[in-house]
């Protein structure tokens, strides 16, 4: 009975509760006062840690995850390729559109958030990247999409909500960031519904992370200072 609460107590936390506690940190501007590797850390830390307590969790109720199967290195390299192509070029064409005012702006988080400096670029790569691409995947790809389709009897109905939490949690991108990480998670899916297998996601994840805080960020936060 306790294995069972405590199971569905943080699948509610991760649905609800932690894009609460994502939409209230957006509301303390204090915080865009900080130093970025100081926020790079503290964003580091807390996926960590929250990974962290998915498996303590996952050991206290005696759950299996069948999402670790070994694929072969062709059959990895192509869906992870795939999904982060998909994803970037995504990515690439919401920032075309919204140079031109076809799209609405990043929030003031994001722009923070985008790294200036070569050392900070060297956190977003070595730090923010993989972390993200662990942690996030391990907790709503691993963990939650597994939990839900145990209690829809459902892959599909447990894709779509997982896909919604995960877009709630970056509420701090505004509307459009969150329908857009909403996406991104039901796409990060695709490759675990489909082969069971949780690296190409974790890969992926790392790479759209890498290259949109190396490249893509930066590239466009310069091109929007030349329009001033």
């Amino acid at each position: 009975m306790f294995a069972r609460i405590l199971g569905f107590a943080f699948v509610l936390f991760l649905i609800g509760g932690l894009p609460v506690l994502s939409h209230l940190s957006t509301r303390q501007d204090d915080l865009l006062l900080l130093p970025r590797k100081s926020l790079y850390f503290s964003a580091a830390a807390s996926q960590w840690l929250l990974a962290i307590i998915t498996v303590l969790v996952i050991v206290a109720t005696s759950e299996k995850l069948a999402v670790f199967k070994v694929l072969a290195a062709w059959s990895f390299v192509k869906w992870t390729a795939a999904v982060a192509t998909i994803s970037l070029a995504g990515l690439a064409l919401a920032l075309v559109l919204e140079r031109y005012g076809w799209w609405p702006e990043e929030s003031r988080w994001v722009e923070h958030l985008i790294p200036r400096t070569r050392e900070e670029k060297l956190w977003s790569l070595l730090v923010l990247a993989p972390t993200a691409g662990f942690c996030e995947e391990l907790i709503y790809r691993g963990y939650l999409l597994a939990q839900l389709t145990r209690y829809f009897h459902s892959v599909d109905a447990a894709w779509a909500v997982s896909s919604v939490a995960f877009g709630l949690a970056h509420t701090y991108q505004k509307f459009d960031g969150a329908v857009r990480a909403a996406l991104l998670g039901a796409l990060l899916a695709y490759p675990v519904v489909r082969l069971g297998s949780l690296y190409p996601s974790i890969a992926a994840h790392f790479l759209i992370d890498a290259v949109a805080l190396v490249w893509l960020g930066p590239v466009s936060l310069r091109e929007k200072d030349h329009q001033l």
